[in-house]
């Protein structure tokens, strides 16, 4: 039997985002998820493709917005101490806006909607796949933008569920499958955003 989405039934468009047509937005790309108790399988990986990205979206003039969450003072994510400040391979530059939020769509009361232009094209890279991106390409879908989440550029971690672990790819894909099937256009690589 063969398989559709709701984008499909709905005849939203699949073309993945033009680079220099989008704003470039990163999510969460803090020390947070590279050590300790929030480390991300995969995390280095992830974090060379979106600097790619970054360093091409820059050098064809895309906007950039990067988003960080600030957990408060003592926390993972505090954004005060180097714990929680954005990993040095794509911290962001003079110009580039930088969102500060407390739950995982960056869009809820934040400023982020205030650097796009009303239904263009964001593609969203970043940290944790299930949480955070999900929930910001959703956010992105909800106020009539056209997210495209880029695969390799992301990253998770292996979840408990009911006394057994998920495995952090398989976390990651479902939360792509999520995205895939509404909220936005889903690459696996940087490389096929153009």
């Amino acid at each position: 039997m063969s398989r559709t989405t709701l984008r499909e039934l709905n005849g939203f468009d699949q073309t993945p985002a033009k680079l220099a047509d989008s704003t470039l937005i990163l999510i969460d790309m803090q020390n947070t998820y590279t050590q300790g108790v929030m480390e991300l399988d995969g995390w280095e990986q992830s974090l060379d493709a979106a600097a790619h990205l970054l360093t091409r979206a820059r050098q064809e003039g895309a906007k950039v917005v990067h988003v960080i969450n600030d957990g408060g003072e003592g926390t993972p994510y505090d954004i005060r101490a180097e714990i929680g400040r954005i990993h040095p391979k794509v911290a962001p530059v003079d110009g580039e806006p930088v969102v500060v939020k407390q739950v995982p769509n960056a869009f809820v009361d934040t400023d982020l909607a205030t650097h796009l232009s009303e239904g263009q094209d964001v593609v969203i890279v970043g940290w944790m796949t299930h949480m955070c991106v999900a929930f910001t390409a959703q956010g992105a879908f909800l106020g009539g933008y056209r997210p495209t989440v880029v695969a390799d550029a992301c990253a998770t971690r292996s979840l408990p569920v009911t006394g057994t672990d998920v495995p952090a790819d398989q976390v990651h894909r479902s939360a792509l499958a999520t995205i895939g099937d509404l909220y936005g256009v889903v690459v696996e690589s940087q490389k096929e955003i153009r």
